[in-house]
């Protein structure tokens, strides 16, 4: 019989001496925590670790990484092994799979549906409300000390992709997790402050915006928004200020999809998307058109001129709709 999958990594780590741990392009909490946490637990481990991304510590975050251990992908580096977290697919690594290649095993340690399967073990759990369960798990598993900081980095995974424990795919093991984290020295009035308590000016500007331009349709059943690269350079913004913004729309008591659409290039639109109702499953949504995600909340980034992805991506939330049925 098979060894469960976590015991296989675990049997996999302690045998090798090397380590690179990769997370998703513009990173979020869970990612960020995942990464951070995990790396560091290695490090307490006496193994040599290392934590790459394409893109930095959101500013939000960077009360996490005081060492400063996120950093750019170095070329030429040779690893025993490389960890992905809360990364569904080998793409959404962006440049930083382009510098992993030289290594033993690759594991992929994430809690999207839509994961793609593409490490050489692959621990896939959509159970989970986040990626941080799955390492706090494994780190307990592994009988690991879990330090203040991992408490952390863990804890803010598991908080950022719950909505602050609101959405729907917090369970009561999201709860127990939470809590041994704040017994083994998360704080939590740190963390709160950090990520839902003090934003930049910039991003109220841009919300200023968001609410003076979202659009309803389909009834208002559905409500959407644009962010044009005019827009962060208008208000100072950065990419990472729009992390939460979809919610604001996301919140109108009429609206079951929210979607924002965001400019990436002059024929890339990146669109987020969240779901209120289980009837409407916006990780078929995005799959449509090469992303994925969860049940809730997806995305993907899409081709094309932006007006003709629009049309295409509302016209899909539409066709979801017709199959909510009155309350």
């Amino acid at each position: 019989m098979k060894a469960p999958v976590i015991d296989r990594i675990l049997e996999v780590i302690r045998s090798h001496q090397s380590f690179c741990i990769v997370g998703h392009i513009r990173p979020d909490g869970d990612c960020i925590g995942s990464q951070l946490g995990l790396t560091l637990a290695l490090r307490a481990a006496g193994k040599d670790a290392v934590c790459w991304n394409q893109d930095p510590v959101p500013n939000k975050l960077a009360f996490l990484d005081p060492q400063k251990l996120v950093a750019v992908p170095e070329p030429g580096q040779t690893f025993d092994c490389v960890i992905a977290t809360d990364c569904a697919s080998f793409e959404r690594l962006g440049r930083t799979a382009e510098h992993i290649g030289l290594r033993k095993v690759f594991i992929n340690i994430d809690h999207h549906a839509s994961n793609t399967k593409y490490g050489d073990l692959n621990w896939i759990s959509p159970k989970q409300a986040s990626t941080g369960e799955l390492i706090y798990q494994l780190l307990v598993q592994a009988k690991w000390p879990i330090t203040s900081p991992i408490a952390d980095c863990l804890f803010t995974a598991v908080s950022t992709d719950t909505g602050s424990f609101q959405y729907a795919s917090t369970s009561p093991s999201t709860f127990k997790t939470a809590s041994h984290l704040v017994e083994r020295g998360a704080n939590l009035a740190r963390v709160c402050h950090e990520v839902y308590q003090s934003y930049p000016l910039s991003r109220m500007k841009l919300l200023k915006r968001v609410y003076n331009r979202f659009r309803l349709t389909h009834d208002d059943r559905t409500a959407y928004f644009w962010l044009k690269q005019a827009d962060y350079t208008r208000t100072g913004a950065q990419p990472a200020d729009s992390e939460g913004l979809i919610d604001h729309i996301r919140a109108i008591d009429e609206v079951i999809v929210a979607c924002v659409f965001e400019e990436m290039e002059p024929e890339l639109t990146r669109v987020s998307l969240r779901s209120k109702s289980a009837q409407v499953d916006v990780n078929q949504i995005a799959g449509l058109f090469g992303g994925g995600g969860h049940v809730a909340a997806a995305g993907a980034r899409i081709a094309g001129r932006p007006l003709a992805v629009q049309r295409r991506v509302l016209a899909a939330i539409r066709k979801a709709l017709k199959t909510v049925r009155a309350s």
